[in-house]
C-alpha cells in the first residue's frame, strides 16, 4: 500500500473504467469529491454502487459525459439523476449483487473504499459496509481506500489486510450520521401491531426508519431474540443491551448479531467498534434464503410503498419514478416463510401524509412488484393485521379493506365488488 494524497489515488482511474464506490456511511468522500473535479479529462467511466450517504456530485447534469452512474439501490442523492437519466438503476436482489463481482457478469476496474486503519498485524475494517464491498474490493484490478480512524473496526468477513490495497489515502471525517425522529402515534400503533407476531425466541430483521424504530421499542417485554438482517441502527441497541435480545436461540450464529452493514449515530458506530458479538458478513450470505430459513421463527419486517388487494406489494417505486430499490425484501420475505414458525411481515402507515390510501385497488402505471402476492403473509397498518397466506383474492381483498384508511375504505369496497363481482 502506497500512501498518497486523495488526488494522486484517483489519478490512476481511467477513462472507461468501471468503478465501485463504498456502500451506505462507508462512502468516501473525499475520494469521491477528487474524482470528479477530474471529470474534465475523463469520459465514459461507470459508478456502480448501493446507496450512499452523503453528496452523490458525478451524477450532476454536467459531468453526464465523464460519469455514468449505475445504482443497485437509489438513494436520495441519486433520485432525482434516475429520473432525468443522468443515472441508471439496476433491479437485482441484494443476496445477489456480490455475484455480479464474483462471475465477471460485471468486471471491476476499481474500488474506492472507506476503512479503518491498519492495526499491528496490518489488517485494515470495511467497518460499517461488508455487503456487497467485500465482493467489489476482491475483484478490483486497483483498490484504492480512505484510511480513517473514525471507521469502526467490524468483525466478520470485512478484514482487509494492508497488501490487498494499492494505494492509501489518510483521512480523518467523520462517518455520515441517521438520527431517528420522535415516534408518532400511528408509528407506535403499527410497531405494536407487529410487536404482537414476534413469539419468545424469534430471530429478526428489519431495516432502518420510525416503523422498524417503532417495533424494537414495543418488543421490551419479549425475551431470548436474536437479530439476522442485513442491516440495523440504533433502536437494537437497548435491546441488546438488556439482553430481550442475546441471540440464545438461533441455530447458526448462537449468540451473535449478524448484519451487512450499518446506517446510524455514532453511538451504534462506537457500539460495533470491536464488538465479538457482532459479525458483519457479506450480504450473499446474510441474505441467502437458504440461510435465513435455517434460523428459528425468522420475523421480517419490511416497509411498502402501497400494497394492491390482491396482496403485490410495491416497496421501490411510486408509479414510473424509481425511489429506493428491491434491496433485500424478497430475500427475507422468502427466508422467514421457509423458516419454522417464520412470519414474513410487510408493515406501512394506511394512508400517505396528504391523505392518499396506500391500500389500492390497482397498484399505480409503471410500479414494480418486488413481493408478489404469492409470496406475501402478513400486512399491517395502524388499524390492524391482515394475514393473507391461504387466503383467496375476495377474502384478501376484505382483509386488505380492513385494515385500510376508514375514509378510504368505502371507495375500496366498490372498486373491489368491480373487479371481484361477487365480493
Amino acid at each position: 500500500m502506497k500512501i498518497v494524497s486523495a488526488q494522486e489515488a484517483v489519478s490512476h482511474i481511467k477513462s472507461g473504467d468501471h468503478v465501485f464506490v463504498h456502500t451506505a456511511a462507508a462512502a468516501p468522500v473525499q475520494l469521491i469529491e477528487a474524482l470528479t473535479e477530474r471529470h474534465p479529462e475523463l469520459s465514459g467511466v461507470k459508478l456502480f454502487h448501493m446507496h450512499t450517504e452523503g453528496p452523490a456530485p458525478y451524477v450532476n447534469p454536467e459531468y453526464s459525459s465523464s460519469f455514468q452512474t449505475k445504482a443497485f439501490f437509489v438513494g436520495g442523492n441519486v433520485r432525482k439523476a434516475v429520473e432525468t437519466g443522468e443515472a441508471d438503476y439496476i433491479p437485482v436482489f441484494l443476496s445477489e449483487i456480490p455475484k455480479l463481482f464474483n462471475k465477471g457478469i460485471i468486471k471491476l476496474d476499481v474500488a474506492l473504499v472507506n476503512v479503518s486503519p491498519p492495526d499491528k498485524h496490518g489488517y485494515c475494517s470495511l467497518g460499517v459496509s461488508v455487503d456487497g464491498s467485500r465482493a467489489a474490493l476482491n475483484n478490483a484490478k486497483l483498490v484504492i481506500a480512505q484510511l480513517n480512524p473514525n471507521m469502526p473496526r467490524t468483525h466478520g468477513d470485512g478484514i482487509v489486510h494492508k497488501s490487498c490495497i494499492h494505494y492509501g489515502v489518510h483521512v480523518n471525517d467523520a462517518l455520515p450520521e441517521h438520527h431517528s425522529s420522535d415516534l408518532t402515534e400511528m408509528e407506535l400503533k403499527i410497531g405494536r401491531h407487529c410487536a404482537e407476531l414476534v413469539e419468545d425466541g424469534a430471530t429478526l430483521q428489519m431495516g432502518i426508519g420510525s416503523i422498524p424504530d417503532a417495533v424494537l421499542a414495543s418488543l421490551d417485554h419479549h425475551k431470548d431474540l436474536g437479530v439476522h438482517t442485513e442491516m440495523f441502527s440504533d433502536g437494537l441497541i437497548p435491546l441488546l443491551e438488556s439482553g430481550v435480545v442475546n441471540n440464545s436461540k438461533k441455530s447458526i450464529h448462537p449468540n451473535r448479531t449478524v448484519a451487512s452493514f450499518l446506517v446510524g449515530t455514532r453511538k451504534l458506530y462506537d457500539f460495533v467498534d470491536d464488538n465479538p458479538n457482532v459479525a458483519m458478513l457479506d450480504c450473499s450470505y446474510v441474505n441467502d434464503s437458504k440461510v435465513i430459513r435455517r434460523n428459528p421463527k425468522v420475523t421480517a419486517i419490511n416497509s411498502a410503498i402501497e400494497v394492491d388487494l390482491t396482496g403485490q406489494v410495491c416497496a421501490d417505486s411510486i408509479g414510473i419514478r424509481q425511489y429506493s430499490g428491491v434491496g433485500g425484501q424478497m430475500d427475507f420475505i422468502r427466508g422467514a416463510s421457509l423458516s419454522e414458525g417464520g412470519k414474513p411481515i410487510i408493515a406501512l402507515p394506511s394512508a400517505t401524509s396528504r391523505g392518499e390510501s396506500r391500500i389500492v385497488s390497482f397498484l399505480k402505471p409503471g410500479a414494480g412488484v418486488v413481493t408478489t402476492r404469492a409470496h406475501v403473509h402478513y400486512v399491517v397498518t395502524e388499524y390492524g393485521v391482515a394475514d393473507l397466506y391461504g387466503k383467496g383474492l375476495r377474502e384478501r381483498a376484505r382483509m386488505l379493506i380492513d385494515i385500510a384508511h376508514p375514509h378510504q375504505r368505502e371507495s375500496l369496497e366498490k372498486e373491489a365488488f368491480e373487479r371481484f363481482k361477487k365480493f
